[in-house]
């Protein structure tokens, strides 16, 4: 088993971060958006398919009851989130499951025969992610996350408004 959950969030790759923030408000009661403009990844903490990589991306985070809702639009660079845009177009991109311990998590996924895409990490390793080809299972990505106390802290404040 590569992850036993929970699921944490559901995140959409977007072209235009302010249109879906509205669609899924309206249309899905979600809300109220926290946007946070200009995410860089940097190439000492960020890894696609192997290779250092650099990037950047708008990300916008909202609940819909306990489930947290992500929404990333790139700007700069290359990701997992500009190839899907590229062969897609917009829509939705990953569930992201927590794990305790991302590299375990990652080597049992190599094990099993699904490919690590990207990795990253930020704030000092508050934030520790894995891309996980989900195409075997119906979905386009899995991100495997592991989650440091200031960032659920952060979280927290967000699902409380």
């Amino acid at each position: 088993m590569i992850a036993e959950g929970p699921i944490i969030q559901v995140a959409w790759v977007t072209d235009d971060i302010a249109a879906t923030e509205v669609l899924l408000r309206e249309q899905f009661g979600s809300g109220p958006w926290t946007r946070i403009p200009d995410v860089h990844f940097d190439r000492e903490h960020s890894r696609l398919r192997g290779e250092p990589q650099e990037f950047t991306a708008h990300v916008s985070l909202a609940y819909a009851g306990e489930l947290q809702l992500e929404l990333i639009e790139p700007v700069d660079g290359r990701s997992v989130h500009t190839e899907f845009l590229a062969d897609h177009g917009p829509g939705l991109h990953h569930v992201c499951f927590a794990v305790d311990d991302l590299a375990s998590a990652c080597a049992r996924a190599e094990a099993a025969g699904v490919p690590v895409l990207q990795t990253g990490s930020m704030m000092d390793g508050e934030i520790e992610f894995a891309y996980l080809d989900g195409s075997s299972g119906g979905a386009p990505y899995v991100e495997l996350a592991r989650i440091g106390p200031q960032m659920l802290a952060f979280y927290e404040a967000i699902r409380a408004g």
